[in-house]
Protein backbone atom coordinates (compact mmCIF):
# COMPACT_ATOMS: atom_id res chain seq x y z
CA UNK A 1 0.00 0.00 0.00
CA UNK A 2 1.20 3.50 -0.89
CA UNK A 3 2.28 5.84 1.98
CA UNK A 4 2.30 10.19 1.94
CA UNK A 5 6.81 9.44 1.58
CA UNK A 6 5.77 7.16 -1.87
CA UNK A 7 3.36 9.52 -3.28
CA UNK A 8 5.64 12.68 -2.56
CA UNK A 9 8.54 10.91 -4.41
CA UNK A 10 6.05 10.14 -6.86
CA UNK A 11 5.26 14.10 -7.22
CA UNK A 12 8.85 15.65 -7.46
CA UNK A 13 9.79 12.76 -10.05
CA UNK A 14 6.87 14.32 -12.43
CA UNK A 15 8.50 17.93 -11.41
CA UNK A 16 11.79 17.08 -12.60
CA UNK A 17 10.36 15.55 -15.57
CA UNK A 18 7.97 18.87 -16.51
CA UNK A 19 11.60 20.56 -15.50
CA UNK A 20 13.48 18.39 -18.32
CA UNK A 21 10.38 18.79 -20.75
CA UNK A 22 11.05 22.56 -20.33
CA UNK A 23 14.13 22.96 -20.86
CA UNK A 24 14.36 20.41 -23.89
CA UNK A 25 11.53 22.69 -25.44
CA UNK A 26 13.84 26.10 -25.12
CA UNK A 27 16.71 24.76 -26.73
CA UNK A 28 16.16 26.05 -30.27
CA UNK A 29 14.69 28.84 -28.74
CA UNK A 30 17.72 29.87 -27.38
CA UNK A 31 19.98 28.72 -30.77
CA UNK A 32 17.78 31.27 -32.34
CA UNK A 33 18.14 34.05 -29.82
CA UNK A 34 22.07 34.06 -29.75
CA UNK A 35 21.87 35.51 -33.86
CA UNK A 36 20.02 38.80 -31.78
CA UNK A 37 21.44 39.33 -28.42
CA UNK A 38 24.99 38.31 -26.74
CA UNK A 39 24.88 34.89 -24.91
CA UNK A 40 26.07 36.14 -21.45
CA UNK A 41 23.61 39.12 -21.56
CA UNK A 42 20.79 36.60 -22.23
CA UNK A 43 21.95 34.68 -19.11
CA UNK A 44 21.97 38.19 -16.85
CA UNK A 45 18.75 39.24 -18.50
CA UNK A 46 16.78 35.92 -17.83
CA UNK A 47 18.00 35.33 -14.38
CA UNK A 48 17.73 38.77 -13.24
CA UNK A 49 14.22 38.89 -14.02
CA UNK A 50 13.36 35.61 -12.62
CA UNK A 51 14.90 36.56 -9.57
CA UNK A 52 13.06 39.91 -9.04
CA UNK A 53 9.61 38.19 -9.75
CA UNK A 54 10.36 35.79 -7.44
CA UNK A 55 12.01 38.22 -4.91
CA UNK A 56 8.39 40.09 -5.51
CA UNK A 57 6.64 36.69 -4.29
CA UNK A 58 8.78 36.15 -0.68
CA UNK A 59 8.58 39.35 0.39
CA UNK A 60 4.84 39.49 0.10
CA UNK A 61 5.20 36.48 1.81
CA UNK A 62 7.37 38.44 4.51
CA UNK A 63 10.34 35.64 3.77
CA UNK A 64 13.90 36.60 4.78
CA UNK A 65 15.38 36.94 1.24
CA UNK A 66 18.82 36.43 2.14
CA UNK A 67 19.01 33.94 4.78
CA UNK A 68 21.74 31.18 4.30
CA UNK A 69 22.76 33.55 1.99
CA UNK A 70 26.49 31.65 1.45
CA UNK A 71 24.39 28.49 0.22
CA UNK A 72 22.54 30.16 -1.76
CA UNK A 73 25.81 31.81 -3.72
CA UNK A 74 27.44 28.82 -3.62
CA UNK A 75 24.89 27.08 -6.02
CA UNK A 76 24.35 30.47 -8.14
CA UNK A 77 27.78 29.73 -8.67
CA UNK A 78 28.03 26.54 -10.23
CA UNK A 79 24.73 27.74 -11.95
CA UNK A 80 26.14 30.29 -13.42
CA UNK A 81 29.04 28.21 -14.45
CA UNK A 82 26.71 25.99 -16.41
CA UNK A 83 24.66 28.34 -18.18
CA UNK A 84 27.44 30.85 -19.49
CA UNK A 85 29.80 28.40 -20.54
CA UNK A 86 26.84 26.23 -22.24
CA UNK A 87 25.14 29.13 -23.88
CA UNK A 88 28.40 30.66 -25.31
CA UNK A 89 29.29 27.03 -26.30
CA UNK A 90 26.10 26.98 -27.94
CA UNK A 91 26.47 29.42 -30.23
CA UNK A 92 30.09 28.06 -31.22
CA UNK A 93 30.15 24.27 -31.42
CA UNK A 94 26.87 21.85 -33.28
CA UNK A 95 23.57 21.55 -31.52
CA UNK A 96 24.21 17.62 -31.55
CA UNK A 97 27.95 18.31 -29.88
CA UNK A 98 26.62 20.42 -27.44
CA UNK A 99 23.34 18.50 -26.53
CA UNK A 100 25.73 15.40 -26.30
CA UNK A 101 28.15 17.26 -24.03
CA UNK A 102 26.05 18.94 -21.59
CA UNK A 103 24.53 15.10 -21.30
CA UNK A 104 27.70 13.77 -20.00
CA UNK A 105 26.71 15.68 -16.14
CA UNK A 106 24.97 12.07 -15.99
CA UNK A 107 28.50 10.34 -16.04
CA UNK A 108 29.51 12.76 -13.81
CA UNK A 109 27.46 13.07 -10.47
CA UNK A 110 28.58 9.70 -9.82
CA UNK A 111 31.99 10.99 -10.24
CA UNK A 112 32.19 13.86 -8.20
CA UNK A 113 29.63 12.48 -5.67
CA UNK A 114 32.46 10.18 -4.65
CA UNK A 115 34.89 12.73 -5.03
CA UNK A 116 33.48 15.20 -3.27
CA UNK A 117 31.44 13.52 -0.29
CA UNK A 118 33.11 10.29 -0.78
CA UNK A 119 29.44 8.77 -1.49
CA UNK A 120 30.60 5.38 -3.71
CA UNK A 121 27.25 5.47 -6.12
CA UNK A 122 25.50 1.60 -5.84
CA UNK A 123 26.77 -0.56 -9.32
CA UNK A 124 22.99 0.32 -10.75
CA UNK A 125 23.64 3.64 -10.50
CA UNK A 126 26.66 3.24 -12.20
CA UNK A 127 25.62 1.00 -15.44
CA UNK A 128 22.06 3.38 -15.33
CA UNK A 129 24.81 6.35 -16.15
CA UNK A 130 26.56 4.62 -18.83
CA UNK A 131 23.08 3.57 -20.47
CA UNK A 132 21.78 6.86 -19.99
CA UNK A 133 25.11 8.28 -22.05
CA UNK A 134 24.64 5.84 -24.35
CA UNK A 135 21.33 7.07 -25.08
CA UNK A 136 22.20 10.58 -25.40
CA UNK A 137 25.06 9.23 -27.91
CA UNK A 138 22.14 8.12 -29.97
CA UNK A 139 20.21 10.81 -29.74
CA UNK A 140 22.72 13.31 -31.37
CA UNK A 141 24.93 11.07 -32.93
CA UNK A 142 28.33 11.81 -30.37
CA UNK A 143 30.70 14.37 -31.02
CA UNK A 144 31.27 15.71 -34.79
CA UNK A 145 33.77 17.76 -34.56
CA UNK A 146 35.72 19.11 -31.39
CA UNK A 147 36.00 22.99 -31.14
CA UNK A 148 36.77 25.55 -27.96
CA UNK A 149 32.55 25.55 -27.75
CA UNK A 150 32.90 21.95 -27.05
CA UNK A 151 35.42 22.87 -24.11
CA UNK A 152 33.41 25.26 -22.98
CA UNK A 153 30.27 22.88 -22.82
CA UNK A 154 32.40 20.16 -20.61
CA UNK A 155 32.62 22.38 -18.10
CA UNK A 156 28.79 23.28 -17.84
CA UNK A 157 28.69 19.76 -17.83
CA UNK A 158 30.52 19.30 -14.94
CA UNK A 159 29.20 22.39 -13.28
CA UNK A 160 25.62 20.86 -13.83
CA UNK A 161 26.60 17.35 -12.03
CA UNK A 162 28.21 19.65 -9.05
CA UNK A 163 25.29 21.50 -8.42
CA UNK A 164 22.58 18.79 -8.45
CA UNK A 165 25.14 17.46 -5.68
CA UNK A 166 25.03 20.56 -3.80
CA UNK A 167 21.18 21.37 -3.99
CA UNK A 168 21.08 17.98 -2.78
CA UNK A 169 23.40 18.41 0.39
CA UNK A 170 21.56 21.92 0.93
CA UNK A 171 17.96 20.98 -0.01
CA UNK A 172 17.35 18.27 2.50
CA UNK A 173 18.85 20.00 5.31
CA UNK A 174 16.41 21.62 5.85
CA UNK A 175 17.14 25.09 3.61
CA UNK A 176 13.85 26.89 2.17
CA UNK A 177 13.91 26.16 -1.47
CA UNK A 178 12.23 29.25 -2.92
CA UNK A 179 14.96 31.52 -1.04
CA UNK A 180 17.70 29.05 -1.97
CA UNK A 181 16.27 29.95 -5.68
CA UNK A 182 15.87 33.52 -5.46
CA UNK A 183 19.43 33.94 -4.24
CA UNK A 184 21.25 31.63 -7.27
CA UNK A 185 19.02 33.45 -9.82
CA UNK A 186 20.08 36.69 -8.30
CA UNK A 187 23.75 36.28 -8.30
CA UNK A 188 23.60 34.49 -11.81
CA UNK A 189 22.19 37.26 -13.59
CA UNK A 190 24.04 40.36 -11.70
CA UNK A 191 27.39 38.17 -12.19
CA UNK A 192 26.56 37.73 -16.24
CA UNK A 193 25.37 41.53 -16.25
CA UNK A 194 28.59 42.55 -14.51
CA UNK A 195 30.88 40.41 -16.60
CA UNK A 196 28.94 42.13 -19.91
CA UNK A 197 29.75 45.44 -18.08
CA UNK A 198 33.71 45.01 -17.88
CA UNK A 199 33.53 43.35 -21.12
CA UNK A 200 31.72 46.66 -22.83
CA UNK A 201 29.17 43.55 -24.25
CA UNK A 202 26.03 44.95 -25.71
CA UNK A 203 23.05 45.09 -23.53
CA UNK A 204 20.79 45.97 -25.99
CA UNK A 205 19.37 43.06 -28.64
CA UNK A 206 19.48 43.59 -31.81
CA UNK A 207 16.04 42.08 -32.73
CA UNK A 208 12.94 43.75 -30.07
CA UNK A 209 11.61 39.78 -30.62
CA UNK A 210 13.83 38.58 -28.36
CA UNK A 211 12.22 40.64 -25.20
CA UNK A 212 9.66 38.49 -25.34
CA UNK A 213 11.79 35.33 -25.29
CA UNK A 214 13.56 36.54 -22.38
CA UNK A 215 10.06 36.60 -20.37
CA UNK A 216 9.34 33.26 -21.33
CA UNK A 217 12.90 32.16 -20.38
CA UNK A 218 12.84 34.22 -17.42
CA UNK A 219 9.12 32.49 -16.13
CA UNK A 220 9.59 29.20 -17.26
CA UNK A 221 12.39 27.38 -18.05
CA UNK A 222 14.42 29.52 -15.00
CA UNK A 223 11.37 30.26 -12.30
CA UNK A 224 9.42 26.71 -12.19
CA UNK A 225 11.34 24.67 -13.21
CA UNK A 226 14.08 25.34 -11.36
CA UNK A 227 12.18 25.91 -7.88
CA UNK A 228 10.62 22.67 -9.04
CA UNK A 229 13.63 20.78 -9.30
CA UNK A 230 14.56 22.17 -6.11
CA UNK A 231 11.62 21.47 -4.26
CA UNK A 232 11.71 18.14 -6.03
CA UNK A 233 15.03 17.16 -5.15
CA UNK A 234 14.07 17.13 -1.12
CA UNK A 235 12.66 13.90 -1.96
CA UNK A 236 14.85 11.47 -4.13
CA UNK A 237 18.49 10.95 -5.18
CA UNK A 238 20.78 13.15 -7.35
CA UNK A 239 21.58 10.15 -9.19
CA UNK A 240 17.58 10.02 -10.05
CA UNK A 241 17.28 13.27 -10.88
CA UNK A 242 20.57 13.59 -13.24
CA UNK A 243 18.67 10.15 -15.16
CA UNK A 244 15.39 11.99 -15.47
CA UNK A 245 17.19 15.31 -16.59
CA UNK A 246 18.78 13.25 -18.99
CA UNK A 247 15.51 13.17 -20.73
CA UNK A 248 16.17 17.05 -21.94
CA UNK A 249 17.59 16.34 -25.33
CA UNK A 250 15.01 13.19 -25.34
CA UNK A 251 11.77 16.26 -25.58
CA UNK A 252 14.17 18.36 -27.29
CA UNK A 253 13.98 15.77 -30.21
CA UNK A 254 9.79 15.25 -29.63
CA UNK A 255 9.00 19.04 -29.67
CA UNK A 256 11.44 19.69 -32.75
CA UNK A 257 9.61 16.30 -34.17
CA UNK A 258 6.12 17.34 -33.43
CA UNK A 259 6.11 21.62 -33.58
CA UNK A 260 9.34 22.13 -35.46
CA UNK A 261 8.60 19.85 -38.15
CA UNK A 262 11.64 18.20 -38.42
CA UNK A 263 11.63 14.74 -39.81
CA UNK A 264 11.55 11.75 -37.23
CA UNK A 265 14.94 9.98 -36.82
CA UNK A 266 14.58 6.32 -35.67
CA UNK A 267 18.56 6.68 -33.68
CA UNK A 268 16.82 9.66 -32.02
CA UNK A 269 14.08 6.66 -31.06
CA UNK A 270 16.65 4.46 -30.11
CA UNK A 271 18.55 6.73 -28.03
CA UNK A 272 15.34 7.65 -25.80
CA UNK A 273 14.52 4.10 -25.15
CA UNK A 274 18.18 4.01 -23.89
CA UNK A 275 17.54 6.89 -21.91
CA UNK A 276 14.80 5.39 -20.45
CA UNK A 277 16.27 2.12 -19.75
CA UNK A 278 18.95 3.70 -17.60
CA UNK A 279 15.80 5.32 -15.41
CA UNK A 280 13.94 1.60 -15.26
CA UNK A 281 17.60 0.36 -13.91
CA UNK A 282 18.49 3.03 -11.20
CA UNK A 283 14.55 1.91 -10.23
CA UNK A 284 15.33 -0.95 -9.61
CA UNK A 285 18.07 -0.39 -6.76
CA UNK A 286 15.34 1.62 -5.36
CA UNK A 287 12.70 -1.06 -5.18
CA UNK A 288 15.96 -3.56 -4.08
CA UNK A 289 16.32 -1.07 -1.48
CA UNK A 290 12.82 -0.81 -0.30
CA UNK A 291 11.84 -4.84 -0.14
CA UNK A 292 14.77 -4.53 2.78
CA UNK A 293 13.11 -1.73 4.66
CA UNK A 294 10.32 -3.55 4.58
CA UNK A 295 11.58 -7.00 5.90
CA UNK A 296 13.69 -4.85 8.22
CA UNK A 297 10.87 -2.79 9.64
CA UNK A 298 8.35 -6.36 9.58
CA UNK A 299 11.17 -8.09 11.47
CA UNK A 300 11.93 -5.95 14.27
CA UNK A 301 8.03 -4.20 14.44
CA UNK A 302 8.54 -1.25 13.02
CA UNK A 303 5.80 0.95 11.69
CA UNK A 304 6.31 0.51 7.61
CA UNK A 305 5.66 4.35 6.91
CA UNK A 306 9.15 5.06 8.65
CA UNK A 307 10.57 2.34 6.39
CA UNK A 308 8.80 2.95 2.85
CA UNK A 309 11.50 5.34 0.88
CA UNK A 310 12.90 5.33 -1.84
CA UNK A 311 16.62 6.46 -2.28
Amino acid sequence: MATRTDYKTCLANLGLFYSAAVWGSTFFIVKRSLASIDPVILVGYRFTLAALVLGGFLILRKKPLFAHFRKGILLGLFLWLLYVPQTIGLGITTASNSGFITGMFVAFVPIFSFVIFHRAPPLTGIISALVSLSGLWFLTRGLQTVNCGDLLTIVAAMAYAIHILFTDRIVKNGVDPYILSFQQFLFVGFASLIVGFIFKLPFAPASTDVVWVIFFLALFPTLSAFVIQLVAQKSTSPIRVSLIFAFEPVFAGLFAWTLGGEPFAPHRAVGGLLVFLALVISGLSSRKLLVGRVLHGVKHGEKRDKDFRFS
